[in-house]
C-alpha cells in the first residue's frame, strides 16, 4: 500500500506528534486522541470485554498502549498481526525528593534514565513533563513549557582539556539542573507543579494533594525540518516516537474489514530493559491477545495457542544510519543510508529477533510498495543493542522481524532522521497489517 506521496506533510505531522509527546504518558495521550477520532473505544482491563468482528479497541497502562481491530475471522483461525514499538526515550528523571540547594543555587535531583549521551543535555533550555498522582489515585498530565531549568557546562577556562578528553561527567555530581537562585523564601518545586496544573485547568490543588509523580526533563527546542530541501528532521525523541507514529497511522489506515486481527503494542520502559508491569516483559500484550482469541462464543479451549501459532510481530525501532564522519563504525556491506527507506535489523545472537522467514515477509511488503529494504548488522567486533523484538517473540512464541527507520545521533538529546523515510515505513507497515 503506497502511503502519502507528500513527505513534508508527513514530516510535519510527525513533528507535531513528537513535540506534543515530551513523556511516554503524553505520547500515549496523543495516540489515544488519534484513535478516538477513528472510532476506537477505550476499554478497561478490569471489565469484561464485548468483542465482535470489526471492534476497534484500545487499552492503556501508564505509558503503554495496546490497540486492535478485531478481524472478521476468529483469531484461532486467522491469527494476529502485531506492530510493536516503544514510547520512552533516554532522559533525566526527577527523584522523589527533587529540591536541594548548592553554592547559592536551587537545583533539582535527577536520575539518569536509560543510556542518553549525557553531554548533549548540557546547556539546553529544559522543561519538565510527566504525570502527577493525586490522593485518590487519579492521574493528571503536567507539562512545564517554559525554560525552568538548565544543566550548565563548566567554562573551558576551568576545564582546559574538555575538547580533548570530553567533559568527564559524573552523573551524581554534574547533571543536576539549576532551577533558580537560593533566595530566603524559595518556592518549592511542588508549588511549581500545582501552578502548572492550575494553568492546565486542574485548579484547587495544593502541594499536599500531590502524592506521587513520574516526571522527566525534556528539551524545549521544537522539532524542525533541516537540510537544503527539508530532507532532514531534527528533533528529540525520534527514537522511538517515529515508530509509534508510524504504527498508529498504519493501524488507522487498515481498519477496513480483514480476516486477521490487527494490533499495535506501544510500550514504556524499553530503554531500561522492559522489566516492568507495563513493559514488553509484562503480561500486558499476552493477556489482551488471550482475551481477543477467546472472545468468539465458539472459541476452543486452545484458541489462544492456535491464534499465536498463526501470528506475526513486527518490532519497529530505529536503525543506525551510516555516519559520514564515522563510516568505519559500520560493517561495509550493511550501511543503511538516510533517505533510502526501511531497514531490516539482524543479529544472529538474538539481540534482534529477525530470521530468514520473517525477513522475507518484510521484503515482500517492501516490494509491494516498490521499495528495496536496507539491512543493518553490527560489526563483529562491536556489541549490538536490542529491542522489544526478542523479548516479545520469546514470551509469545511467534515469528518476529526487527525493523526500523535509519537515523543519526541516536540517544542524543536531539536526534536526526530523514523526512523522506517516514512515508515508506508507514506504507510497508500498512501493507503487512493488510496481508491475508
Amino acid at each position: 500500500m503506497h502511503f502519502d506521496q507528500d513527505p513534508l506533510r508527513l514530516a510535519r505531522d510527525l513533528m507535531q506528534f513528537v513535540d506534543a509527546s515530551p513523556s511516554p504518558y503524553h505520547a500515549v495521550e496523543q495516540v489515544k486522541a488519534r484513535l478516538l477520532r477513528e472510532q476506537f473505544v477505550l476499554l478497561d482491563e478490569r471489565e469484561a470485554f464485548h468483542i465482535e468482528p470489526g471492534t476497534r479497541g484500545m487499552l492503556i497502562r501508564g505509558g503503554s498502549l495496546i490497540a486492535f481491530v478485531q478481524g472478521s475471522a476468529p483469531p484461532e483461525a486467522a491469527g494476529f498481526t502485531i506492530l510493536g514499538a516503544h514510547t520512552d526515550s533516554p532522559n533525566l528523571k526527577l527523584k522523589p525528593r527533587p529540591d536541594f540547594e548548592s553554592a547559592g543555587f536551587r537545583q533539582l535531583a535527577v536520575e539518569v534514565y536509560g543510556s542518553p549521551i549525557l553531554h548533549t543535555w548540557l546547556d539546553r533550555d529544559l522543561g519538565i513533563a510527566g504525570r502527577i498522582v493525586l490522593a485518590d489515585g487519579s492521574e493528571r498530565l503536567v507539562r512545564l513549557d517554559t525554560p525552568r531549568c538548565r544543566v550548565p557546562n563548566l567554562a573551558i577556562h576551568l576545564n582546559r582539556e574538555v575538547n580533548k578528553d570530553g567533559p568527564g561527567l559524573n552523573p551524581q555530581l554534574h547533571l543536576m539542573p539549576v532551577l533558580g537562585l537560593d533566595t530566603q523564601q524559595p518556592q518549592a518545586f511542588a508549588e511549581l507543579l500545582v501552578a502548572a496544573l492550575a494553568a492546565a485547568g486542574h485548579s484547587g490543588l495544593t502541594p499536599k494533594d500531590l502524592f506521587g509523580f513520574d516526571l522527566c526533563l525534556f528539551d524545549l527546542q521544537p522539532s524542525a525540518l533541516g537540510g537544503v530541501a527539508g530532507e532532514f528532521v531534527y528533533s528529540s525523541r525520534l527514537d522511538n516516537l517515529v515508530s509509534c507514529h508510524a504504527a498508529c497511522l498504519a493501524l488507522t489506515a487498515s481498519t477496513l474489514s480483514a480476516e486477521k486481527t490487527r494490533v499495535i503494542a506501544l510500550y514504556d520502559h524499553e530503554e531500561v530493559g522492559s522489566q516492568s508491569a507495563v513493559g514488553a516483559r509484562s503480561k500486558f500484550l499476552e493477556s489482551v491477545l488471550e482475551r481477543l482469541a477467546t472472545s468468539p462464543k465458539d472459541a476452543g479451549r486452545d484458541a489462544s495457542a492456535r491464534a499465536l501459532s498463526r501470528s506475526f510481530l513486527v518490532s519497529c525501532d530505529m536503525a543506525h544510519a551510516v555516519h559520514p564522519n564515522y563510516a568505519d563504525k559500520h560493517d561495509k556491506l550493511h550501511r543503511p543510508q538516510l533517505g533510502a527507506g526501511p531497514v531490516i535489523k539482524v543479529n544472529v545472537n538474538q539481540s534482534y529477533a529477525t530470521d530468514g522467514a520473517a525477513a522475507a515477509r518484510f521484503v515482500r511488503a517492501c516490494r509491494a510498495n516498490e521499495l528495496e529494504p536496507q539491512h543493518f548488522v553490527s560489526r563483529n567486533d562491536m556489541p549490538c543493542g536490542s529491542t522489544i523484538g526478542p523479548i516479545s517473540a520469546a514470551r509469545l512464541g511467534i515469528g518476529c522481524v526487527d525493523v526500523g527507520s535509519p537515523m543519526l545521533s541516536m540517544h542524543s538529546c536531539r536526534e536526526m532522521a530523514s523526512s523522506t523515510d517516514i512515508g515508506p515505513m508507514i506504507g510497508v507497515l500498512t501493507e503487512i497489517l493488510g496481508e491475508r
